[in-house]
C-alpha cells in the first residue's frame, strides 16, 4: 500500500505522533506569560558629582517599578492557578 507521506521519515512521524499526544495528555494550552514580566530592572545610573540623595531617589524608584512588576507576576500566576487548578 502506498501512502501520500513517502518522504516523511519514521523518525518524523513518531516524533509527529509524540507531540500529538504530549498536547492531548497535557489538555491545556496556558497563556504567555506577558512580556512586561520577564523584564529585569536595571539599577539607577551613578554619575560621578551628583548628590547621593538624587542617586537614592531613582534607585527607589526602579525598586518600586521592580515591586509593582513582580506584584503583577503574583497575579497573573494565581489567575492563571485559579482557571486550571493548581499542582500539589
Amino acid at each position: 500500500m502506498l501512502t501520500s507521506a513517502g518522504c516523511v521519515t519514521n523518525a518524523e512521524r513518531l516524533n509527529r505522533a509524540a507531540t500529538t499526544k504530549g498536547q492531548a495528555a497535557a489538555g491545556v494550552l496556558l497563556p504567555s506569560l506577558p512580556e512586561d514580566l520577564r523584564k529585569q530592572e536595571a539599577h539607577a545610573a551613578v554619575t560621578e558629582g551628583q548628590p547621593v540623595i538624587s542617586i537614592l531617589a531613582r534607585e527607589r524608584q526602579a525598586l518600586d517599578r521592580a515591586n509593582s512588576r513582580q506584584g503583577r507576576t503574583v497575579q497573573f500566576y494565581d489567575d492563571v492557578a485559579s482557571k486550571y487548578g493548581t499542582r500539589k
